[in-house]
């Protein structure tokens, strides 16, 4: 986890260390963009932009009238249907009418506009319809030049919009009702020939109808429906009645008699006969069976006996006579109603379903016609309510301040613009520069580890002073030179370059003053014969140096000279000899790198750049190793790969690679790096005082 955090943050200090790098060419593009960003926006026209708020409804009557109206909330295609139609020609060519636009805007434009013109420099140029955020209000905007013209245009967009609709709708319900006349002509038509039907089908099959809806033979078959049902249930009564009677016993039916016929005969008799039983019984008592009077009264109670018999008997006969009329009676009215049922079938079947069909025809054409009256009435009386689809909440007012150009916003958009384009441009010239950067790139192009990292506008500490905040850089860069060199410190080293102008004398001079400070002896050989620069560092003259120790004119000793400083020595270039060549051979260089390490701690060779002199090849390969000094963002990385290989190809050792002329204020890594020891050693807790040191003896 803490491996990705650390990559993702270094991308992102590289695309920082991009745009600080290039921050001259990111603020001179921003503000060039700005510049002509502002200038163009003070050039343009003033406009003025004048809004008229309306509200929009779907059509419905202010009142209702009628049935309540039901319309839909939300309807999603509605107010994008208004806003087409208040763009829409017939509403802006009324406009373009009503406010004379095309005479008045010809004479501005100094020629004929056709009417078409007019319309697409409106719809186009200068009217805007839009929505407040979840209402039901439109905002009409028009932008013009003119104030009072916005205002004018935008409220009349509004009003004829409003009169458009109003009119829309009347035209449909005149439509409505002018078709639903026609329709009710011709409802009138089917009713009078429905009724002419209905009557000649009436007159034809002889349907008599006492009144609407009865007919006569209807009623004849319900009068016999309630006389069989009568004639049934009273001979069903009678059935049971006879049956009943003739389930009993003389005695049980003598006693139950009265109750079941109603006859005061056979009451009279039942009762003398109960009379004649009670005198019999008292009479015995007092005379005996066989006295007259009982004999008379015992003959009376049988001849009143044989009376009862026979009136039982007559009784039983008349109700099963009764039961017999009530059933032949039930038999008639009931294969009379059967026939008559046949009859209505047969009629129903022929005469009076037609007829029915015919009635129910005449029903429904009524039924339309009375609907088709109503409806004709309810859409008059509803086209003279009055209507409100649409509202002007707010019109349009000549508005105080211009809408366009927003100074503000474009001063701002150019702003964003030009960083956009300046960071762009930077990211553009830093992908087309191949220079070397960063310590990454050393690391991944040159496959050599950064010894040092010299900031930029450095100048040799001679000038600086040994207090110098710079020379700590070189002392860092004096201790990883050791640390390369398997920890030892003493030796031949040569200060190399890919190109010219990368710092690499300045870098040799600063480094050798720093071992000198350090206590090392060490001498600065100048062999960079055609463009020596050494000497003019420490103030000496050139007269003769290394030229004539190598033609053998004088001696080591006499070339070298002494310096300020102490323990540092210069052997200068001396002047290049006209026949130059094999001057630096390898066996001369050889045995002079051997002579002066017996001498010296240190010897630095400032040698020419390795690219176009075989001098600094001849060095590198004699020297006890190589410092490859590389330019911050001078040259592609290609010359100092080319560089580096070219001292491989010789047997040369590179130590490492120096950085030099980084630019601290623009590369944070670089500056944090730098400001960490520039504190250190500013520091007066840091600040010890100089022993004095013993002058050491001169070679002349």
């Amino acid at each position: 986890m803490e491996t990705k955090q650390e990559e993702s943050g270094l991308h992102f200090l590289d695309y920082w260390r991009v745009i600080s790098t290039r921050k001259e060419i990111v603020l001179a593009v921003t503000l060039l963009v700005i510049l002509t960003g502002t200038g163009v926006t003070f050039m343009l026209p003033k406009k003025y932009q004048a809004e008229t708020t309306v509200l929009v409804r779907q059509d419905a009557l202010d009142v209702e009238v009628f049935d309540r109206q039901f319309v839909s909330d939300y309807n999603p295609y509605f107010l994008r249907t208004q806003f087409e139609t208040i763009k829409s020609k017939p509403i802006l060519y009324k406009v373009i009418q009503n406010l004379d636009l095309q005479e008045t805007w010809s004479e501005e434009a100094g020629r004929e506009l056709t009417r078409d013109e007019v319309y697409r420099t409106l719809l186009h140029g200068m009217l805007n319809i839009d929505q407040h955020r979840d209402t039901s209000l439109i905002a009409i905007r028009v932008v013009s030049k003119d104030k009072n013209e916005a205002a004018r245009i935008a409220n009349e967009v509004a009003l004829v919009y409003r009169e458009y609709r109003l009119s829309m709708k009347k035209r449909e319900v005149l439509r409505a009702v002018d078709a639903l006349k026609n329709e009710l002509q011709k409802q009138q038509e089917n009713v009078e020939v429905a009724a002419n039907a209905l009557e000649d089908i009436r007159k034809e099959v002889g349907v008599n109808m006492l009144q609407q809806g009865l007919r006569v033979d209807k009623i004849r078959l319900q009068q016999l429906e309630g006389d069989r049902i009568s004639a049934r249930v009273s001979m069903l009564v009678r059935k049971a009645r006879l049956e009943q009677v003739e389930s009993l016993t003389p005695d049980e039916l003598m006693h139950a008699a009265p109750y079941i016929v109603q006859n005061p005969n056979l009451a009279a008799i039942r009762n003398q006969l109960m009379d004649s039983e009670v005198s019999i019984e008292l009479m015995q008592e007092n005379y005996g069976e066989k006295h007259p009077e009982v004999r008379r009264v015992m003959a009376a109670r049988d001849e009143l006996k044989q009376q009862l018999s026979a009136t039982l008997d007559g009784m039983k006969k008349g109700l099963r006579v009764d039961y017999e009329m009530a059933l032949q009676e039930y038999t008639a009215l009931d294969e009379e109603l059967k026939l008559a049922q046949a009859v209505d079938i047969k009629s129903e079947r022929e005469k009076v379903l037609p007829f029915e069909r015919a009635q129910r025809n005449f029903e429904v054409q009524t039924t339309i016609l009375d609907a088709l009256r109503a409806r004709v009435v309810q859409q008059g009386i509803e086209m003279e309510v009055p209507r409100t689809p649409v509202e002007i909440i707010e019109p349009a007012e000549p508005p105080l301040q211009h809408f366009s150009p927003n100074v503000v916003m474009n001063i701002a958009l150019s702003v964003v613009l030009g960083l956009v384009a300046g960071i762009g441009l930077a990211y553009f010239i830093e992908y087309l520069d191949t220079s070397v950067k960063t310590v990454d790139d050393v690391e991944r192009y040159l496959d050599q580890p950064v010894l040092g990292i010299i900031p930029q506008k450095v100048k040799p500490l001679i000038e600086e002073g040994p207090d110098s905040p710079h020379a700590e850089a070189y002392r860092v860069l004096r201790t990883n030179m050791q640390f390369a060199n398997k920890g030892i410190s003493k030796g031949a080293f040569a200060v190399v370059s890919g190109g010219v102008g990368e710092g690499k004398s300045t870098t040799l001079f600063n480094l050798a003053f720093v071992a000198a400070q350090q206590g090392s002896k060490v001498l600065i050989v100048d062999s960079d014969l055609r463009r020596p620069v050494q000497h003019k560092i420490m103030g000496v003259s050139n007269e003769f140096g290394l030229t004539n120790v190598l033609m053998r004119d004088v001696s080591v000793d006499k070339a070298v000279k002494t310096t300020d400083i102490p323990n540092l020595f210069f052997l200068p270039s001396g002047r290049l000899p006209r026949a130059s060549m094999g001057m630096l051979d390898s066996q001369k260089m050889k045995e002079l790198v051997t002579t002066l390490k017996q001498r010296y701690d240190c010897i630095f060779f400032d040698s020419p750049p390795i690219m176009g002199v075989s001098d600094a090849a001849i060095l590198a390969s004699e020297v006890d190793g190589v410092l490859l000094v590389v330019q911050y963002r001078k040259y592609p990385k290609m010359i100092s790969s080319r560089a580096k290989r070219l001292v491989e190809n010789v047997g040369g050792k590179i130590l490492g690679v120096v950085l030099n002329n980084i630019n601290i204020l623009r590369d944070d890594y670089y500056y944090y790096y730098h400001s960490y020891y520039s504190h250190y050693y500013n520091s007066k807790d840091n600040q010890v005082k100089e022993l004095p040191r013993k002058p050491e003896s001169k070679t002349s």
